[in-house]
């Protein structure tokens, strides 16, 4: 499963939409996630060629943060819990919710 252009457009913006909810600074979120700071900024911004398990890794650390700062999280669209199934066949994505 790869994404195309509007796709990693639209995560990107749900990320950074579920990133402003957090209230966590980059550095915050970043130390999180545990991703060295390349890997991280090309997750966030969903740069072609990144990594699925980086994505689905930030994808659910953002969704922690949100419910844990008591926020609204912005569903994603792409990186659904129906998508979860395939990704974990195809690349070994964990939970990490």
């Amino acid at each position: 499963m790869s994404l195309n252009s509007p796709q990693r457009a639209r995560t990107a913006a749900e990320l950074a939409a579920n990133f402003a909810a957090s209230g966590l600074t980059r550095d915050e979120l970043r130390e999180r996630t545990g991703l060295p700071p390349a890997r991280f900024d090309s997750a966030l911004t969903m740069s072609p060629g990144t990594s699925p398990v980086d994505a689905w890794l930030l994808r659910d650390t953002l969704e922690t943060a949100v419910r844990e700062a008591g926020a609204e999280l912005t569903p994603f669209s792409i990186l659904t819990d129906d998508a979860r199934a395939a990704a974990t066949g195809w690349f070994g994505v964990a939970d990490r919710r």
